[in-house]
């Protein structure tokens, strides 16, 4: 079952003028991976150059690279670089996104 996106909070409300991290392995990223693109779309716009944020997210979707990274490099270019860092315990993902310009 699919949750509207308009009835989750979004992951971020505010432009972070540093590093942070983006929670998008909730059971409500787990089941509505548009979300988890769409989240983290939004993530990346409100993170400053200079800066990255880290996507954290659900085991459930896989490797974020088969489902996120062309989204991401779709909306933003060579304007980003992406780095994998990591599976967590938990089998969530970390998927570290510099903003370069």
């Amino acid at each position: 079952m699919s949750h509207p996106h308009e009835d989750v909070p979004p992951v971020t409300t505010e432009v972070h003028d540093n590093s942070w991290s983006a929670n998008l392995e909730t059971p409500e990223h787990a089941e509505d991976p548009e979300m988890v693109v769409d989240q983290a779309i939004d993530a990346v716009e409100k993170t400053t150059v200079g800066n990255h944020v880290n996507l954290v997210s659900h085991a459930d979707h896989g490797h974020p690279e088969t489902y996120l990274y062309d989204p991401l490099e779709e909306a933003f270019g060579d304007t980003i670089s992406l780095e994998y860092v990591q599976q967590c315990g938990c089998g969530g993902h970390v998927t570290r996104v510099h903003r370069e310009a």
